[in-house]
């Protein structure tokens, strides 16, 4: 069974297997874009577009669209959401975080949590961290084996490239900030009064391990970016450029899925309004 899977060019996106070093990719281009005005104008034609070809999806009832969100914390998971999505029927749209793992999850599978989410035909999911996490925080913090993550590598593979095989089209965004953007971002919050509830004392933690992550990603991304199931490697530090640049890849995708209305089962000419 050939795996369908919409074109999408991007200069962020990382080739099935390539060689990845974070370091040398930027987190703070601009893209096209001179300004932020610039960038919030071609996000608001994004939402336009991305409108319709969403009702069609919801519609027709025949694709869906999984999104996965990863990234340092701070990186802008849930602000990426927010700004991208505005606009979009909610009744089409899925949103699943993923946190630590509850003894129910931790007695099953790693991906049976996963499974549970993902969205039915004519859906939008967006998983707000994901699977991913499993060969992650456990890695770096020597849970997990090098060999065992290999094995978990190869079981993303096969549970992606089964989706997709079942209509579920698999997009993954790594959102790129520098460890200093994480820094201020982190002092930001302390600042503000009305940023406190963001703060976590295991974000300031976790902050240490900011090498051990950056190795523990680009295995990640090394090993499952597919081309039935891509990774894309998104400069965050400009949070309008990531937002920009996640919009037009997402346009792209939807519009690539020749989504249509379904044919109707009723005799319009017999009926009066």
């Amino acid at each position: 069974m050939k795996i369908a899977f919409p074109k999408i060019r991007s200069p962020w996106l990382i080739e099935p297997d390539t060689k990845v070093r974070l370091e040398k990719l930027s987190t703070a281009t601009r893209g096209n874009f001179h300004d932020e005005d610039a960038a919030k104008k071609e996000l608001e034609k994004h939402r336009v577009k991305m409108a319709p070809l969403q009702e069609k999806l919801y519609a027709g009832a025949q694709k869906s669209l999984l999104i996965v969100l990863q990234g340092m914390d701070t990186a802008g998971k849930d602000g990426t959401i927010s700004h991208i999505f505005t606009g979009i029927n909610p009744q089409g749209c899925d949103v699943t975080p993923f946190k630590v793992p509850t003894p129910l999850e931790a007695r099953h599978d790693f991906l049976w949590r996963a499974h549970a989410a993902v969205p039915p035909r004519g859906m939008i999911g967006i998983f707000n961290r994901s699977h991913y996490e499993d060969v992650l925080s456990p890695r770096v913090h020597g849970m997990v084996s090098d060999k065992a993550a290999k094995e978990r590598f190869a079981e993303i593979n096969a549970f992606e490239e089964m989706l997709v095989r079942n209509d579920v089209v698999v997009l993954k965004f790594f959102l790129h900030i520098s460890h200093a953007e994480q820094g201020r971002r982190l002092q930001s919050r302390l600042d503000d009064p009305s940023k406190h509830w963001k703060i976590s004392p295991a974000d300031f933690a976790e902050r240490k391990f900011w090498p051990k992550y950056v190795s523990a990603y680009e295995s990640i991304l090394e090993n499952t970016s597919k081309k039935h199931a891509p990774w894309f490697v998104i400069p965050s530090d400009h949070k309008w450029h990531r937002n920009v640049a996640i919009s037009r890849i997402l346009v792209d995708a939807l519009d690539g899925m020749d989504l249509q209305y379904p044919v109707s089962t009723v005799d319009i000419s017999k009926l009066k309004a």
